[in-house]
């Protein structure tokens, strides 16, 4: 299974921020992709799952052999792309439990399962938090409501966890995050990572990596990519800044 992004050209009201992005992130695959602050790196994220501020005007995305780019955002949803908010929106009134149980039916439903009753779900659920070591009162909250920064990266990795993508995108999950919740969000993610996942994680900066270990490391500056190579680049970066490449 593999995302295949080829020449990618994106505008945003009407001022090109991608082009002409290539990248590849297969299954089993961490790919990092790196870059200072306006180098088009959200872009990217938002583009792949369809927000319509983002106008692809040229190149292609395909998931798995598909054109993703003719599918609306909720179908490049079940088809097993996820992504994870650098900014997750609070959602008053609706509570962790119902918002997951409705996203995970929602997608068993578009792949011809039946859907989790509540015992199953609460079952499923709590397996899961266990697992990423999270306290199960989270489920009688509100949507990322009164959450603090840490708290709402680990809320992104546990919808994550019960959605099992097949592609993850990770938008500065370290962003605003202290060294104890970074570490926390880490090792839920590591613990997610199977031979069928594919994740592309971007990023400003070397720390979530010295934990999450990526296959393959993209420098991006002003709407391509412009270097790339192993987890060593991350190193030099880290001690050199962007302004080399």
């Amino acid at each position: 299974m593999t995302l295949e992004i080829a020449d990618l050209h994106v505008a945003v009201e009407g001022k090109e921020i991608l082009k002409g992005l290539t990248l590849q992130v297969k299954s089993g695959q961490i790919v990092a992709l790196m870059g200072p602050n306006g180098s088009g790196k959200s872009t990217l994220a938002y583009t792949l799952m369809g927000h319509p501020k983002y106008v692809v005007t040229k190149g292609h995305v395909t998931f798995e052999g598909k054109d993703l780019l003719v599918l609306k955002p909720d179908a490049r949803a079940r088809a097993g792309l996820f992504l994870s908010f650098q900014y997750p929106a609070e959602v008053a009134g609706v509570t962790v439990a119902n918002f997951l149980r409705l996203a995970v039916n929602a997608k068993r439903e578009s792949q011809g399962k039946k859907p989790l009753s509540v015992i199953e779900f609460q079952k499923s659920v709590k397996q899961k938090m266990d697992s990423l070591k999270m306290d199960h009162q989270f489920l009688l909250r509100h949507l990322n409501e009164g959450f603090s920064g840490g708290e709402k990266k680990r809320m992104e990795i546990l919808q994550m966890a019960m959605l099992e993508p097949k592609m993850a995108v990770l938008d500065e999950t370290d962003s605003g995050l202290d060294i104890d919740a970074l570490k926390a969000v880490a090792m839920g993610i590591n613990a997610l990572l199977t031979p069928e996942l594919g994740v592309l994680i971007i990023t400003h900066y070397q720390r979530i990596l010295n934990y999450i270990k990526p296959n393959t490391v993209h420098v991006m500056k002003e709407g391509r990519i412009v270097k790339s190579g192993g987890p060593e680049l991350v190193e030099k970066l880290e001690q050199q800044g962007y302004d080399w490449v």
